[in-house]
Formats: C-alpha cells, structure tokens, sequence
C-alpha cells in the first residue's frame, strides 16, 4: 500500500488516482440531468447507466447493471474511498445491489436517483442513502 501523509497518498498523481478523479469531475458535470430508466446518454440516466456512461467515455468497459458493476469492482474499505470509487446500495427488499453512485470525495457522491428526479450530489450521511450502502467498489482499466 501507499504510504500517507494526512488524507493525501504519496502516490497521488497515479494514474488511478488522476483516473479516479477524472471520473468524479465528469459525474459532477452531468449533475442536474434527467433520470430516464435505461438510460445511458446525454437525453437521460439511471443509476448505472451513469457509471456506464462516464466509464465507457473514458475507454473502460463496465458491466451496464448495478449488480453486475459491483461484482466486476475489487471490493475495498470504505475507509479506502477515493473519487471515481462506486458505491453500492441496497434500496429495495432484494439481497441484489439495486442502485450504484459515484464517489466524488468529501464524503459526497453523484448518483441517478429515480424517475421524475434529476442527477444529484448527495453526502453519504444522507438519513436514506446512508444506511442502505452496502460496498464499496473500485473499478481497474484491463492491463
């Protein structure tokens, strides 16, 4: 592992972490665009269709579902968070992950909530989201 100074590792112009950043800054910049169940593109997103969508721009290949998008993700520690990382929650009474953010750092994350609701920056102490988060995932460009 990386060495630490504060919150900030030694390796922090890796090209994971400019990636991981990369990814955080175009989920801020879709903010305020409309969900659209199925969606992946500028006319609207789901939740996954939004990880889809930013990953896919950037040449990496992700799996379009939520639940398929956590089990291509290395699990990691949500003390390990860093930007671009996925979030996964359980919003229904399935045991399935049923939606996915992205985390964009200060314990905030950019998510597609539902229909009728737009793109949205959320903290992870959010009285709903907060509780139903269930992993932590980063996803690794195919070497």
């Amino acid at each position: 592992t990386d060495a630490h100074l504060g919150s900030h590792s030694i390796a922090s112009t890796s090209t994971m972490d400019a990636l991981g950043n990369e990814i955080a800054l175009r989920a801020l910049a879709l903010v305020g665009k409309p969900y659209r169940y199925g969606g992946a593109d500028l006319a609207g997103f789901d939740c996954s269709g939004l990880v889809f969508y930013i990953h896919e721009a950037l040449g990496l290949t992700v799996p379009r579902t939520a639940a398929d998008q956590q089990q291509a993700s290395e699990t990691i520690g949500r003390t390990q968070l860093q930007p671009g990382d996925l979030l996964f929650f359980r919003t229904t009474t399935s045991t399935r992950i049923s939606h996915v953010g992205i985390y964009v750092g200060e314990n905030r994350f950019v998510h597609a909530p539902q229909s009728g609701k737009l793109i949205e920056l959320r903290s992870l102490d959010d009285s709903y989201y907060g509780p139903r988060l269930t992993s932590v995932g980063r996803q690794h460009p195919a070497s």
